[in-house]
């Protein structure tokens, strides 16, 4: 399938470029690489930036648990901007989007530079962060406005290995250049790195077709409300209890405008997340499926450091080496994901990475009560490659599921589910944990995280079941 029709003039050297791109079979691929440039900026510094924190902290004379908004923060209000800008490109051009998102993360970035408190800092980190982040469904629609149905989900392959080699990449080659130049470098990298994204994507994106209706605002308030609260209830949750003022009142917020948002969509012409999305099995499904993997791998991220440390004794330095064999599979495991869909189907591929993760809940959980570090290695390196396997295709038949007019926003509503996925996971794994650094506490917070692996195996097995061949353009994707 070529690219969607522009209503850009056919003149102009980025025009001519385009035109010989597509004569060569090549402008699809160099999409491709434009997306994953902008993802790969905006990810890369997460992991060197957590293990900079302590260093961060001393420099301005604060709390490591003040510098933690650093990362909660950014994740927090990105949560909150997804679907706002993955509809924006359905309404005003993802093009336009992304290259704004990115020239003003790239800014923010380098401006991050010069940050002179720690309130500065998150605030240009959240800033630069949500820019970033939230160009990702327009990036996503930008991919898969150029590629055939039957065919994303190995796009998703890629843009799932990025998205996990990112961190891993930043913190193997960020970290000599931190100890040498300080952590500020980390931002004028990121801001490099952007700049270089923004010029490829100037050169080889075309402009989408425009949706000629009124934004909901009223749906984007109600969702942000209803977001914000429930993110941050979570964020909450294992300092203050659920008891706390903190957590229920948030809560409260947030379930309010979860139901405020359902009535408005109900109700408004042109509604930012389309419910007729929800009535079959093609949407629904995925996204279930997206936020308990997320919440599964995640939550057994945040307690493995704990487990590698306390329980078999590990240096800090040696339990991110570990840790990033397990980002490794899941960036290697990535690609064959999207091959596996390819060839055999979404619901297929999304069921066998869902069950390997499955497997490697069970194996870890083993591995913390017989104190077995050889045992908990396979279990993180497997949870990895089912990770991959799955998240390719699970990804894609969200986005399958919606209209061309659509792919913003439904490629934000999988990430959101994502996002409050891990959230949810890291939450409930770490309380269930609880800082009990015995077998059995282990044990149980990966026992649990293995019965939301199966949750997810169950969501998949109900997915629409259909061949590659069979992934279509759905004549109305409102049913």
């Amino acid at each position: 399938m070529s690219s969607l029709p522009s209503a850009e003039p056919a003149n102009g050297w980025r025009e001519r470029f385009i035109a010989r791109l597509e004569q060569d079979g090549r402008h699809r691929t160099w999409v491709l690489w434009a997306a994953l440039a902008g993802m790969f900026a905006a990810t890369f510094p997460i992991t060197i930036l957590t293990a900079s924190l302590p260093a961060i902290a001393r420099e301005f004379g604060t709390r490591e648990t003040t510098m933690a908004w650093v990362l909660s923060a950014p994740m927090l209000v990105s949560a909150v901007a997804l679907p706002l800008l993955g509809k924006l490109g359905d309404v005003y051009g993802h093009r336009r989007v992304f290259l704004l998102g990115t020239a003003a993360a790239a800014a923010t970035a380098l401006a991050t530079c010069f940050a002179w408190s720690s309130l500065s800092l998150i605030g240009f980190r959240t800033l630069a962060a949500t820019l970033g982040g939230a160009t990702q469904p327009t990036a996503m629609a930008l991919m898969f406005s150029v590629t055939p149905r039957e065919e994303r989900v190995r796009t998703m392959g890629w843009w799932s290995m990025t998205a996990a080699g990112a961190p891993g990449l930043g913190l193997a080659v960020g970290g000599p250049l931190v100890e040498w130049l300080g952590w500020r470098v980390v931002f004028a990298m990121q801001g490099g790195f952007s700049l270089l994204a923004l010029a490829l994507a100037f050169a080889v994106l075309r402009e989408t077709p425009r949706k000629r209706v009124a934004f909901d605002l009223a749906g984007a308030l109600t969702l942000a409300l209803g977001v914000a609260g429930l993110m941050f209830a979570l964020s909450q949750l294992p300092q203050r209890g659920i008891a706390s003022a903190r957590v229920l009142v948030p809560l409260a917020l947030g379930a309010a405008g979860v139901a405020a948002f359902w009535a408005v969509e109900r109700r408004v012409a042109a509604p930012l997340l389309p419910l007729g999305l929800f009535r079959g099995r093609a949407f629904t499904p995925p996204l279930l499926a997206n936020a308990l993997t997320s919440a599964s791998y995640m939550g057994a991220f945040a307690v493995a450091p704990f487990l590698l440390q306390r329980l078999f004794g590990f240096s800090i330095g040696a339990t991110a080496v570990l840790l990033l064999l397990r980002t490794a599979s899941f960036a290697l495991g990535s690609p064959a994901g999207g091959a596996l869909g390819h060839r055999l189907g979404e619901r297929t591929a999304a069921s066998a990475g869902c069950l390997v993760i499955a497997l490697s809940m069970a194996i870890l959980t083993a591995g913390a009560l017989a104190a077995s570090f050889g045992v908990v290695a396979v279990g993180l390196v497997l949870q990895g490659v089912g990770y991959g396997l799955c998240t390719p295709s699970i990804s894609s038949a969200a986005s399958n599921a919606a209209g061309e007019e659509d792919l913003g926003v439904a490629s934000a509503a999988s990430r959101l589910m994502g996002s409050i996925g891990s959230a949810f996971g890291v939450t409930l794994l770490t309380l269930l944990y609880g800082g009990v650094d015995q077998p059995a506490a282990f044990a149980l917070a990966f026992g649990v995280g293995g019965a939301l692996a199966v949750g997810a195996l169950l969501a998949s097995l109900a997915m629409v079941r259909r061949r590659p061949r069979e992934i279509r353009t759905p004549p109305n994707a409102l049913g």
